[in-house]
């Protein structure tokens, strides 16, 4: 994950996991799940214009190219399975799930479920179904699925 600016300065990847998660819990506690979910939907419409370039230019091999430098930038442990109609990541750990589990603070209880309404609603909109599938939320264990519709 790329750092973000925050009042001309920067915060790394890891710093901005935890303001994530504990703006989730924040939203969640003041106005219930609803209005994290509608955070999500904002977050994939708004800011993933790299991953929606690239999957709108070079499709499948887009999203290899973005989650290639992603996962490898963030230290997760993955395997990929890049195939001509479908596309896959098998999650064994989740490097922001592993932080959160060792930090001072409790992890949001549904933050696996960000990653479903981040980018299968993006990756619909450019031909292509996709599913997450969280395997066990605690390990940070989870699997991408995307196939494309025509296949």
């Amino acid at each position: 994950m790329r750092p973000a600016l925050l009042e001309g300065g920067v915060i790394s990847c890891t710093e901005f996991i935890w303001a994530y998660n504990e703006l989730f819990k924040f939203l969640h506690e003041r106005h219930g799940k609803e209005a994290v979910i509608e955070l999500w939907k904002a977050i994939s419409d708004e800011f993933l214009g790299n991953l929606d370039r690239l999957v709108r230019e070079r499709g499948i091999q887009g999203m290899r190219e973005y989650w290639t430098h992603t996962l490898t930038e963030e230290g997760a442990d993955y395997v990929m399975t890049v195939k001509e109609d479908a596309f896959y990541i098998d999650m064994h750990r989740c490097p922001s799930v592993a932080l959160l589990n060792e930090g001072p603070s409790s992890r949001y209880p549904d933050y696996c479920e960000h990653c479903a309404w981040l980018y299968p609603p993006l990756l619909d909109k450019h031909g292509f179904e996709a599913h997450m599938h969280i395997i066990d939320p605690k390990r940070g264990e989870c699997r991408l699925s995307v196939y494309r519709r025509d296949r």
